[in-house]
């Protein structure tokens, strides 16, 4: 029943802006610290944005910090991240996850969500 649904994405302009979602079910949402990544094609999976449980303190790669906005709502189980300001090199499939709730046994070994696609190009 554990679930990480990730929605938002899509094709968008340099400088644009998408409003990405992640959507938790399965869990006590709110107990738990929330990360976005993005994995490029021919590249890692790369850590972009960190969200704590309440208070919710953040944290962001250099490549992002500025541009995007990660927040949570625990009333509704997800997570979000505005992206701002977007440039082609943050072209990505974007997935949420928490390591914290994977380590106490919340999620499958190895479990992730779909991802949702974001491309910036003109």
């Amino acid at each position: 029943q554990v679930q990480l649904v990730e929605s938002g994405g899509g094709l968008v302009q340099p400088g644009g802006s998408l409003r990405l979602s992640c959507a938790a079910s399965g869990f006590t949402f709110s107990k738990f610290a929330m990360n976005w990544y993005r994995q490029a094609p021919g590249k890692e999976r790369e850590l972009v944005a960190t969200i704590s449980s309440i208070p919710s303190m953040t944290n962001y790669a250099d490549s992002v910090r500025g541009r995007f906005t990660i927040s949570r709502d625990n009333a509704k189980n997800t997570v979000y991240l505005q992206m701002n300001i977007l440039k082609p090199e943050d072209t990505a499939v974007y997935y949420c996850n928490s390591p914290q709730a994977a380590r106490v046994g919340v999620f499958p070994q190895g479990y992730w969500g779909q991802g949702t696609q974001v491309t910036v190009s003109s």
